[in-house]
């Protein structure tokens, strides 16, 4: 079976490989035959170290495919329905489960100590505990989730993560207000999704800031009312706002100097909301008085902010309806055998979102 592996965290290239097998199925696990896998930024974090994944490992969690085999005690879904692979499923009975948190449920993140696969040279873990990057996964039952037959699988690849969490970080988390004026920093698949996600809200100004140029010109066409440069961003501020700076600034990014400036740029009593997943090492800094006398809210947005399966299920509703646009998000397709190449589209920017075809 094929997969691509990176053999050492701060590696940056992987390595696609024919000698692996899956490992792990029994009780409570499913085996998915993946169809299709996006590349999310969070993967090349992985990769990078900058989000602490054992190694080796193979990247992806946003992928869809086919239910292969069930083991013992799976009844939701059976061989051959269609499923998107959900990276942190809610345990349902912990006490973020049970206060209806349950994008805070810690029981998917168990999941990624355990070894997905093995190789001739020994055991290789799947990241966020699923490794899409491969032709097959085995996964716990709960991170599969059945989807419609109308559904591709590569807008399911897509609603498995970037389009659930920059959604979500709208709807949910922000919950922004209808004639508000918004600021999206960071323009890749989340971020236009978060744009897409304010403007069902109704927000009256959505400015997208990218350093990339193509990926500002995309954002103007998924809702975005003005694409600036991070450079020009205090001037869309004086002359969107006056100065007061923006009701609701999202930051998709991940670093503190962008969360710093994302900050600085929301006006007193607004929110600044923490989408990009960070370093552990990278700190952010206020000062206690500012804190105090700005009465600026900071709300971090985990994986949307919600029920990622009621999440799921909304943003399939709107897809079917028109009202978001997931095919567009898809700038590049490549096949596993040049997932690398797909990883340069990432890095450089040119890519929303590359769907890997497996």
């Amino acid at each position: 079976m094929r997969a691509a592996v990176l053999h050492e965290i701060g590696q940056d290239k992987l390595e696609v490989l024919d000698d692996f097998e899956t490992t792990g199925f029994g009780p409570g696990k499913v085996k998915i035959r993946v169809r299709a896998t996006g590349l999310c930024h969070s993967d090349l974090s992985a990769m990078s170290g900058v989000l602490p994944q054992p190694g080796p490992f193979v990247p992806g969690h946003e992928g869809a495919g086919e239910i292969l085999e069930v083991g013992e005690g799976v009844t939701h879904v059976k061989p051959g329905d269609r499923v998107l692979v959900c990276w942190l499923p809610a345990c349902e009975t912990c006490p973020a489960c049970k206060r209806g948190q349950k994008q805070l449920c810690l029981a998917g993140f168990m999941n990624a100590g355990i070894p997905n696969y093995k190789r001739p040279s020994g055991d290789v873990f799947g990241f966020a505990g699923t490794g899409t990057f491969a032709e097959e996964t085995v996964v716990d039952a709960r991170c599969a989730v059945p989807i419609p037959d109308d559904v591709p699988f590569d807008i399911a690849a897509l609603i498995g993560c970037g389009v659930t969490t920059g959604l979500g970080a709208a709807i949910n988390t922000a919950d922004v207000a209808a004639g508000s004026s918004v600021a999206v920093i960071g323009c890749g698949g989340v971020g236009i999704s978060a744009i897409q996600g304010a403007k069902l809200k109704g927000a009256a100004e959505i400015v997208a800031v990218d350093p990339v140029a193509s990926r500002r010109e995309a954002a103007l066409k998924f809702g975005a009312t003005k694409a600036v440069s991070p450079e020009e961003l205090d001037d869309a501020k004086q002359s969107i706002t006056g100065g007061e700076g923006f009701d609701y600034v999202f930051e998709v990014v991940g670093k503190s100097a962008t969360a710093r400036k994302a900050y600085e740029t929301t006006r007193r009593g607004g929110s600044l909301i923490v989408v990009g997943a960070g370093a552990l090492d990278d700190y952010l800094q206020f000062n206690m008085f500012e804190l105090f006398f700005d009465e600026k809210k900071i709300l971090p947005s985990m994986y949307g902010g919600g029920d990622v399966l009621a999440s799921y299920e909304r943003s399939i509703a709107l897809w079917r309806a028109g009202r978001i646009d997931l095919e567009g998000l898809i700038t590049h397709r490549v096949p596993l055998s040049e997932i690398n190449e797909a990883i340069e589209q990432m890095r450089t920017g040119v890519a929303l979102r590359t769907c890997i075809e497996i």
